[in-house]
C-alpha cells in the first residue's frame, strides 16, 4: 500500500488499551488474544510511530461506579443482556474501567502521548467512540486534533467491533481521513469484528496491516 503521509497533519489514536480489556491483566471484560505479546506489539508500534514524529493520542474508558452500562446497576440483569433506554439499545457489561481502579489504567507508556482523552464518565451514557458519547456530547478529542491541524488519523486498539469501530467511524464523520491498523486491533468476537471491518471499509476507512506500510 502506498502510504506517504504528512507527519505534521497525521495523528495516531490508540483506543482503550487498558487493563480491564486484556487477558494480560485478567480484565473483567478481556478481549480475545490480548496477552503479553499483544501489549508488547502495540507498545513497540506506538513507540515507533512516536519516534517517527507522529503526534500520539489515546482514549481511555473511565466510568463511575454507577455507570448505566454495568449490569450490576440493573436489578435482575446479567452481563451481556440488552435493555432499551430512551429509545436506544444498551448492552450491559461487567463493571470495567472504573475510575481510580488499577485496571482502568492505559497499558502503554503515557509519556508517548500528546493527550489522553477520557470517555464514558457520564453515568447516563455509554461512550464507545472517542469523539462522542451515546448522548451526542463531545469528548473534546476532535477539538484537540484540530488544534494541531491534524486531518488524517491512524487508529488501532480495543476492541475492533466496538470502541475502535465507533472511534474510526466518528472520525470519518468529523471530516478526518482514517487508516485502521488491523493487526494492532483485537475484537470481542470474530463475526462481529469481520462485520465491523466491512462497515469501516464501506465508510472509506483504509484497512492496513503492519507498521512497515507507513512510508514517511
Amino acid at each position: 500500500m502506498d502510504m506517504s503521509l504528512n507527519i505534521n497533519q497525521t495523528g495516531v489514536i490508540v483506543v482503550d488499551v487498558q487493563g480491564d480489556f486484556t487477558l494480560f491483566k485478567q480484565g473483567s471484560l478481556a478481549v480475545q488474544d490480548t496477552d503479553q505479546s499483544y501489549i508488547d506489539k502495540v507498545f513497540a508500534a506506538t513507540r515507533q510511530l512516536q519516534n517517527k514524529g507522529y503526534k500520539m493520542f489515546a482514549t481511555q474508558d473511565f466510568h463511575p461506579e454507577n455507570h448505566i452500562s454495568f449490569y450490576t446497576n440493573h436489578k435482575n440483569k446479567d452481563s451481556y443482556d440488552t435493555i432499551e433506554i430512551e429509545g436506544r439499545t444498551q448492552i450491559l457489561w461487567p463493571p470495567h474501567c472504573v475510575q481510580g481502579s488499577e485496571n482502568s489504567d492505559i497499558l502503554i507508556d503515557k509519556d508517548l502521548f500528546t493527550a489522553i482523552v477520557q470517555k464514558g464518565m457520564n453515568p447516563k451514557y455509554d461512550s464507545y467512540s472517542g469523539f462522542f458519547d451515546d448522548g451526542g456530547i463531545k469528548t473534546g478529542l476532535e477539538d484537540i486534533l484540530k488544534s494541531y491541524q491534524i486531518n488524517t488519523l491512524i487508529v488501532y486498539g480495543l476492541a475492533t467491533d466496538y470502541c475502535v469501530k465507533a472511534t474510526a467511524m466518528d472520525a470519518v464523520k468529523s471530516g478526518f481521513k482514517v487508516f485502521l491498523m488491523e493487526d494492532l486491533c483485537k475484537g470481542v468476537a470474530d463475526d462481529t469484528s469481520q462485520l465491523a471491518l466491512q462497515e469501516m471499509k464501506s465508510a472509506g476507512i483504509k484497512i492496513m496491516t503492519g507498521i512497515l506500510e507507513i512510508d514517511s
